[in-house]
């Protein structure tokens, strides 16, 4: 089961989420300064009244008022009593303001009250407009000065209570933004991805059969100079391989023809024992340059891949084995079908099978199911192998003992040759030792 990862895992959509993460601490960082300035010009805006109507009731100190108005501030000489909640924060920034019109103020103190004021007269008319005979329920600030030691001055002023829209403008304005930005970075990403993607897959086929069709040359410029080193490098690799094919093909030829003179000539010796050994170190010679051929030939087998299934052709393998009256076994197993190329799955089946009889006396077959893979086990009852030989033994030439005779093991090539088959089919050729004592060889073919 596949983990969800956050994190995507091609190129174009990790550098559409770091794109993405850039505009949101960008935006971040704006909304930030903007609440700051907002909250700065909001703090001003309540403030300025209070502070207007103490400077003017300080300016015309002892005038009486204009007609029958009632004055905006009165005058203490003694700290009034402020009911309500403390503004700090409006205190300081009436001090600031105080001092820059050049008033010389001793403290502040300010308290708000929430408190259903009076409306004004386009309040009313606003109302009466709109049928709601409801009040307008606000915040009425109270701000007392002291101008000199023990005189106080205070005056009250209405605060808006408006809700702010900041936070859906941001918001409006972030989801354009992303649109954007990351609209034309998505089609220029696909435009990318595009080419990128058949690139891959022709590798990718390329590794699976040596063989691949030539990749369109489109996408920016960087991409299509990739296409065109990749195309030319694809192209020459295939003259290597055919020209490898050719030789293989000369080799085989041209050392089968010796061979087959030699077996010709070794029907002429009287001696049957001699004449036994001379067809046996042929037949050994034929075997080898076989495997040789086929290893080097793996990955570009001209075989047709088709449905096959896997269980009956371990049947038939083991069948052959048991006519020859080899000590093989097939344990029941379900149909599991399976696109291979059949000659060389049982090639491969039959290398485990001969390296079971051979170093562990008997061979133990049988096919199950697990993971979305089908798996094809060939267990011993043999000594085993080193673990920290496991590895060295898929290698081409080698062996657990030294020597080059078949009857111990040939010329070390059937483990190397296993390998190259499944790594052609997607699959991997897996190694264990048994708890019970014994190898335990799989094929592991994808379904």
């Amino acid at each position: 089961m596949r983990r969800f990862r956050l994190w995507p895992q091609s190129l174009v959509g990790q550098i559409i989420m770091l794109v993405a993460i850039a505009l949101f601490v960008a935006q971040a960082i704006n909304f930030g300064l903007l609440l700051q300035e907002r909250n700065r010009l909001t703090l001003t805006a309540q403030t300025a009244p209070g502070v207007y109507r103490i400077v003017d009731a300080l300016d015309n100190r002892g005038e009486p008022p204009a007609g029958n108005r009632p004055p905006r501030a009165r005058f203490f000489n003694a700290p009034p009593v402020l009911k309500g909640d403390r503004r700090p924060e409006i205190e300081r920034r009436a001090l600031a303001m105080f001092a820059d019109i050049g008033i010389p103020v001793l403290s502040v103190q300010v308290v708000e009250q929430s408190q259903t004021v009076p409306m004004r007269r386009w309040e009313r008319a606003r109302m009466r407009s709109l049928d709601d005979p409801r009040g307008p329920r606000g915040r009425r600030l109270t701000m007392a000065a002291q101008y000199q030691p023990g005189k106080w001055v205070v005056a009250q002023s209405r605060m808006g209570d408006r809700p702010p829209r900041f936070g859906g403008w941001l918001i409006a304005q972030t989801l354009i933004l992303y649109a954007i930005v990351l609209l034309p970075l998505l089609w220029v990403g696909r435009r990318l991805a595009r080419p990128l993607g058949q690139l891959t897959r022709s590798a990718q086929q390329f590794a699976r059969t040596g063989s691949a069709d030539a990749v369109e040359e489109r996408g920016p410029g960087d991409v299509r100079d990739l296409t065109t080193a990749f195309n030319a490098m694809r192209s020459r690799i295939i003259v290597m391989l055919d020209e490898k094919d050719r030789m293989l093909g000369a080799i085989g030829h041209d050392l089968r023809t010796p061979l087959a003179s030699l077996r010709v000539r070794a029907e002429s010796v009287e001696d049957d024992g001699e004449r036994a050994r001379i067809s046996q170190t042929i037949d050994e010679m034929n075997r080898m340059l076989e495997d040789i051929l086929s290893l080097a030939r793996a990955g570009r087998s001209s075989e047709a891949a088709q449905k096959v299934d896997i269980a009956a052709l371990a049947d038939a393998v083991v069948e052959d084995f048991i006519e020859l009256g080899s000590p093989a076994e097939m344990a029941d197993s379900e149909r599991a079908v399976a696109s291979v190329r059949p000659q060389q799955i049982r090639r491969a089946l039959r290398n485990l099978i001969e390296n079971a009889i051979v170093y562990g006396d008997r061979a133990h077959v049988s096919v199950a199911r697990e993971d979305g893979a089908i798996r094809l086990i060939v267990a011993d009852e043999g000594p085993g192998i080193a673990e920290e030989r496991m590895e060295e033994m898929m290698e081409p030439f080698t062996r657990l003992e030294g020597s080059r005779n078949r009857e111990t093991g040939g010329a070390g090539l059937g483990l190397a040759l296993v390998r190259a088959i499944m790594a052609e089919h997607g699959g991997a050729l897996k190694l264990v030792n048994r708890a019970g004592g014994g190898l335990e060889a799989s094929l592991l073919l994808p379904v």
